[in-house]
Order: structure tokens, then C-alpha cells, then sequence
């Protein structure tokens, strides 16, 4: 089974090897069919510190690294 990967946009690097990644989507309500945004925050492992704040990431399942990191950073994109 594939890992699932999620894109998004770093909010936050001040904690070493560890990014925050804002990933937004699109969900329609069932009755009034109206689009609407939703967004959550990850906690992602970045090992060298490469990433820095506003960098547009693709980031990937994986075991878990701590209490709350089960994400891994895969590349930046653009």
C-alpha cells in the first residue's frame, strides 16, 4: 500500500529537524453545495533544517519519529 503524501506550506521552523505544514483542502457541504477551505497543521521531519518559512512542500507518511511527528518531508516544490 502507498504512503499517502499531502502537499503544503511551512508555517513555522523554529524547532530543530521538525516543520509545521499548513495543507488546505476543498470540501463541498452535502446540502447547500457550497465550496468551502479547511486546513490542518502537520508536523513534519526535516533532518538538515533545509526548509525554511513559506516554502511549498510535498510531505510523506511514515513511522512515527515522536509524539506527534508522523511526517516526513519529501521535497520543496517550485
Amino acid at each position: 500500500m502507498p504512503k499517502r503524501q499531502l502537499t503544503g506550506i511551512i508555517i513555522s521552523d523554529k524547532m530543530a529537524k521538525t516543520i509545521v505544514v499548513k495543507v488546505e483542502r476543498i470540501k463541498k457541504h452535502p446540502k447547500y453545495k457550497r465550496r468551502y477551505k479547511v486546513h490542518k497543521k502537520y508536523k513534519a521531519h526535516d533532518e538538515k533544517n533545509d526548509y525554511k518559512l513559506g516554502d511549498r512542500v510535498i510531505i510523506e507518511e511514515c513511522r512515527p519519529k515522536s509524539k506527534e511527528k508522523r511526517w516526513r518531508v519529501i521535497r520543496k516544490v517550485n
